[in-house]
């Protein structure tokens, strides 16, 4: 008798879920043929009663019509989705032109460094890098920096715990300690810019940073070859490069323990042409950093013969550079990680 009733569920079930013309009729079929309250269900609860025979038959037998049906709900429940879609919304146009992917931005930074990389590599220069973490000696000692100068003062410097260690190490201050490590390996004659990331422990505000980037220069040649003039023309070719306009140079007499004689660096106001305005404060000329001759004791540093060799270096630095090119007013901006601002680049 049960066996009997089984078939005929079977039979029920197959017929009602291909007829089925929507979800709420499947839901309906759903709770009839395999809910709580089924027949099916009842039969499986009543196998408790029945004999070991009839177990063996009755049970089986449940099973397979449970299966069979849960795959006609299957079937007719990806029937009702299909036909209930609306195929014209989701029609698409083949012809239409696509979205484009957000690209990313170059940080103003990178695109000077590569400017800067195009200028100097056409005019016969090379571009080493070195370590941000330093030792002592590349970072101050080679450059002729006396142990008891104020930029070794924790105010200026970021040391390093180096507790056991044989040498004391920092977050390289400048990218001068390049210098150092190319010489150690290359004779002159040759010329080299190393534009790079430092470190300085100080306050920030809108023209300081403690992290912020550089450009070294380097040129040696032959003893009587290099001459301060030298080194004033090839940043009028370069600064007339970068910006795109005629720019002077004015050196102004300065101390720098790695350059005898040393400068500062001014240009002539690339806002007003040197006319005077806020921006150089109405004097005409901008100061843009170090330079000089170099000192023989940093020749000798680096294994040279005093007096053998010439050259001259400067170090400028990169955001005031960004800054004036893209009239950025705050230097912190480079820092802020504000996608707003890099994305104008």
């Amino acid at each position: 008798m049960a066996t009997e009733r089984i078939q005929e569920i079977e039979k029920e079930g197959k017929k009602a879920f291909p007829e089925a013309g929507s979800e709420e009729e499947l839901r309906e079929l759903e709770v009839r043929y395999f809910g709580r309250k089924s027949e099916l269900t009842g039969i499986l609860k009543g196998l408790k009663d029945l004999s070991a025979d009839e177990k063996r038959e009755v049970g089986p037998a449940v099973q397979g019509v449970r299966m069979a049906l849960m795959e006609a709900f299957s079937s007719a429940k990806e029937r009702v989705a299909r036909e209930g879609r609306d195929w014209e919304a989701e029609r698409i146009d083949v012809t239409a032109p696509g979205a484009n992917d957000p690209l990313g931005h170059l940080h103003p930074i990178s695109l000077i460094i590569g400017e800067l990389g195009d200028i100097f590599t056409r005019l016969g220069f090379e571009i080493p890098e070195g370590p941000e973490l330093e030792t002592e000696f590349y970072n101050f000692e080679a450059l002729n920096f006396p142990a008891d100068h104020p930029a070794r003062d924790m105010q200026d410097t970021f040391w390093i715990d180096s507790e056991g260690l044989d040498t004391r190490y920092v977050l390289r201050t400048h990218t001068s300690p390049v210098q150092i490590r190319y010489m150690e390996t290359h004779t002159p004659p040759f010329r080299i810019i190393v534009p790079g990331r430092t470190f300085r422990n100080e306050s920030t505000d809108a023209t300081h940073e403690h992290t912020f980037h550089q450009f070294e220069s380097l040129v040696v040649g032959e003893a009587g070859d290099l001459t301060v003039g030298h080194f004033k023309q090839l940043g009028e070719t370069f600064f007339e490069a970068f910006f795109g306009r005629k720019v002077s140079v004015r050196l102004r007499p300065s101390y720098f323990p790695f350059v005898e004689p040393g400068f500062e660096f001014d240009i002539s106001c690339v806002f007003c042409g040197g006319n005077g305005c806020s921006s150089c404060k109405g004097v005409g000329w901008i100061e843009v950093g170090g330079a000089g001759m170099v000192q023989q004791k940093v020749f000798e540093a680096a294994g040279y013969p005093r007096g053998q060799y010439q050259g001259f270096a400067w170090g400028f630095g990169l955001e005031r550079l960004a800054m004036m090119k893209y009239r950025i007013p705050d230097t912190r901006m480079f820092m802020s990680g504000d996608l707003r601002f890099i994305r104008q680049f």
